[in-house]
């Protein structure tokens, strides 16, 4: 059987596909430098270390839209477009978890 269909991305510019893939990236390397969660310190570092670059392309895919006068976000076509992308699970990787009851 075949997983079920994601819905389909939302229309949007090249610029603001840039725009969603580069803050995903981000968003990734977050979640991996974030201290609440466990992991090693090294892979830490290693994300800290990539996120330099990462924050750079994020920049210069903001600079792009404004220059071509893309000068508003659309929200709502965005989160679409992020929820389609699994930006929702990406995303609450950077906040701090749950509160243990135990």
């Amino acid at each position: 059987m075949l997983p079920p269909e994601l819905p389909p991305l939302p229309a949007l510019t090249r610029a603001e596909a840039e725009l969603i893939d580069r803050y995903l990236e981000v968003v990734d390397l977050l979640g991996r430098i974030n201290p609440a969660h466990a992991g090693e310190t090294y892979r830490g570092l290693r994300a800290a270390q990539a996120l330099v670059g990462k924050a750079a392309a994020l920049r210069d895919a903001l600079a792009l839209m404004h220059r071509r006068g893309e000068t508003e976000l659309h929200s709502a076509t965005l989160a679409r477009a992020l929820r389609v992308l699994d930006g929702e699970r990406r995303t609450a990787r950077v906040t701090l978890p749950p509160v243990s009851t135990s």
